[in-house]
């Protein structure tokens, strides 16, 4: 996912724009992540229609969920 700062949308708000157009983008202000910024079909496709993926952070992984995202990714490896 590409960053930007807050300043940035106010200074370079084609590029951030042309950017969240491609994929969601962060928007960061005081170093700390803020807001996402994504299109209206990706919106669309996440919440409106319910999209089944989920983002988690990789610290809030209880033991057996990260066995089973280590499981996963080792078996796509395999597989490919």
């Amino acid at each position: 996912m590409k960053h930007f700062s807050a300043t940035d949308l106010g200074e370079k708000t084609g590029d951030v724009l042309a950017a969240a157009a491609q994929a969601p983008i962060l928007i960061e202000r005081h170093g700390k992540p803020r807001f996402v910024i994504l299109s209206h079909e990706e919106y669309e496709r996440r919440v409106v229609r319910k999209d089944p993926r989920r983002a988690f952070n990789l610290a809030d992984l209880n033991d057996s969920e990260a066995a089973a995202l280590i499981e996963a990714l080792e078996n796509s490896i395999k597989n490919d």
